[in-house]
């Protein structure tokens, strides 16, 4: 006699082993990407200088919170474009913060130093603020408007000069743009 399985039992096994490995892969991944149009949730994380820094202290401006690691070949290629777009803004109520995920802190120094960056550098030595934007897999952009809500969430898209002035031309005043472009 042979013995066979009940298939419907099989099926059974098969979906909750699939639904136990999916709803943690969902959870590893950070459930709390933040939907656009709702207010990005405040983090505090130290720079290269030592310095604490808020998201909430930069309220007022349009902020690229850019999440990176020197490893990451797609992240060091977008950065020129964030310095230059840094440079042609940062008067005009423009900030960039690249969030730093779990690397140490002289190879990040090292790297900023040689390829010139002066945007505001932040260690997220624990991962928490990644893991609190819902970050999975880098570049991670988010666009935030001077009011604090997240207008733009760019997952591994690669950041032009291009792209960021026209994420930060939606985001401002059309007036502030007309001036920017003018010089």
């Amino acid at each position: 006699m042979m013995r066979t399985h009940h298939p419907s039992k099989l099926g059974l096994l098969a979906l909750s082993v699939t639904l136990v490995v999916s709803s943690s892969l969902v959870w590893a991944m950070g459930s709390r990407v933040p939907t656009v149009g709702t207010a990005a949730e405040d983090f505090r994380l130290v720079d290269l200088e030592g310095k604490q820094q808020s998201l909430s202290q930069y309220r007022g401006k349009v902020v690229l919170v850019n999440f990176w690691a020197t490893w990451c070949k797609p992240c060091t290629t977008e950065m020129p474009a964030m310095q230059a777009t840094y440079d042609k803004l940062r008067e005009k109520g423009f900030v960039v913060l690249a969030v730093n995920e779990l690397e140490d802190e002289v190879k990040v120094r090292e790297h900023i130093k040689q390829h010139g960056h002066t945007f505001p550098v932040l260690m997220d030595r624990d991962n928490k603020v990644a893991n609190q934007f819902g970050v999975f897999g880098l570049p991670v952009s988010v666009f935030i408007d001077e009011k604090g809500v997240v207008q733009e969430y760019i997952k591994g898209g690669l950041l032009t000069e291009q792209v960021i002035l026209d994420a930060v031309a939606r985001i401002q005043k059309p007036e502030a743009m007309k001036a920017a472009s003018l010089h």
